[in-house]
């Protein structure tokens, strides 16, 4: 299945990286590939992840480590939406379609 990553999750990519880039560059790197390669392993059974209905309409999520992959699966691809820290405020970060979040 491909695997495709939004702008945001790009970005909550980079804001990773700068994080951990402070006490450790290599670190940064090599978690960031960490990631990467658990989004790749998302790909081969998005099924199998836990639907989040609280935060959007066929969210799926997938923990690693503190942080959180969320991503949306059709036919032929899976897309991730968002990587976030787990302590942050999880649902003001899908804004719902009557303005409640």
């Amino acid at each position: 299945m491909r695997l495709r990553f939004t702008p945001l999750a790009e970005q909550d990519l980079e804001s990773i990286a700068d994080y951990f880039a402070l006490d450790s560059p290599r670190r940064a790197l090599s978690f960031v590939r960490e990631l990467r390669q658990q989004c790749e392993r998302i790909a081969l059974t998005p099924q199998a992840y836990r639907l989040r209905p609280e935060l959007a309409e066929g969210i799926r999520s997938c923990a690693y480590g503190n942080y959180v992959i969320f991503f949306e699966a059709t036919a032929g691809a899976v897309l991730v939406v968002r990587i976030l820290h787990g302590a942050r405020d999880l649902p003001a970060q899908f804004p719902s379609d009557d303005g409640t979040h």
